[in-house]
């Protein structure tokens, strides 16, 4: 355990830090998954909708760096590529 003060500081700031990313990349899940729902139903202007709304967020989690910015790339380009192919069928 945390002998110092300043050790005893960083465990509740990692404590803090710990939940607060959780519940973003939660949040992060969320969205993709609304996407992905989307496109199972088939239903192209909400699957517009749910994407539109998840770029943003994807973004901004790996601006902040709770993503990498490559996987962040990776999930928007897969998003697209099935809405790309829902557009076609």
């Amino acid at each position: 355990m945390a002998n110092t003060k300043q050790a005893k500081k960083r465990v509740r700031q990692a404590t803090k830090h710990r939940t607060h990313n959780a519940s973003r990349k939660a949040m992060l899940r969320t969205y993709i998954k609304k996407v992905v729902a989307a496109i199972e139903k088939k239903d192209l202007e909400a699957t517009r909708y749910a994407y539109t709304e998840a770029v943003p967020i994807i973004d901004k989690m790996a601006m902040k760096g709770l993503i990498h910015k490559n996987k962040a790339a990776r999930l928007k380009s897969r998003l697209s590529g099935h809405i790309k192919a829902l557009e076609k069928s």
